[in-house]
């Protein structure tokens, strides 16, 4: 399934080349913080155990690998994946102190792993960004063990109206924060638009389904500012 507004040329390397070195920091503005609850519901989720093995895509500055390594035990490992280099430069400088981490430059839709590696995919605010999500997803069921599973934490739709409303009139400021804080505020309309944009809970479901995934279920956050969707590989 490809996505539109992500398959115009370099547009969303353009975005993050812009945004990398303040990225934690708008992070922290716009979610007013709450982003590290909702990466924090995401590891309980997964409830890893010893000797795991998770790739996580869209790696960003390196969240959730920190929380994983920080949480379980010293055998488990993490490979990072980001298609932005400068973003991965950054998640290093910030990890630095964490062992058993693997980093690799690379879109969702290529993964350079092998068949069956890993006990955990996570991808957390990146499948919106992704040019064909059924390629993504494919990759994600390619590289899972059998019995592995997926997460996917992303911005979707919410469900209550009057909370829709105030959110749909907050987001209007958000480019404007993003002038303030970067100089710039085209990064934070084209974040608002690929919110808009994106599939719904019920449809990223479904596209799961449809590539292979059983057990798939979602649990919206903050109202369904945010789901986690997961699925697994039998």
């Amino acid at each position: 399934m490809q996505q539109y507004l992500q398959n115009e040329k370099g547009l969303v390397q353009n975005v993050f080349d812009h945004v990398y070195d303040r990225y934690d920091l708008m992070n922290d503005l716009m979610s007013l913080g709450i982003h590290r609850l909702w990466k924090k519901n995401l590891l309980n989720m997964m409830n890893p155990t010893s000797n795991s093995k998770l790739v996580d895509v869209a790696c960003g500055t390196g969240d959730i690998a920190k929380l994983f390594l920080n949480n379980c035990s010293k055998k488990n490992s993490v490979t990072c994946v980001d298609p932005n280099k400068n973003m991965i430069k950054k998640a290093k400088q910030k990890l630095k102190n964490l062992k058993n981490i693997n980093w690799i430059i690379a879109s969702a839709e290529k993964l350079p792993l092998k068949n069956n590696s890993y006990d955990f995919y996570t991808i957390s605010f990146g499948l919106r960004n992704t040019k064909n999500l059924t390629k993504a997803l494919k990759e994600a069921y390619r590289i899972l063990k059998p019995g592995g599973r997926f997460f996917c934490l992303e911005f979707s739709k919410i469900q209550n109206q009057n909370l829709d409303f105030l959110y749909k009139n907050y987001s209007k400021f958000i480019p404007s924060l993003g002038k303030i804080i970067l100089g710039k505020k085209e990064p934070y309309e084209y974040l608002i638009k690929s919110i808009a944009s994106f599939v719904n809970q019920d449809e990223l479901i479904n596209l799961m389904i449809k590539n292979e995934f059983k057990k798939c279920e979602y649990r919206n956050l903050s109202g369904g500012i945010v789901s986690i969707h997961s699925g697994w590989k039998i």
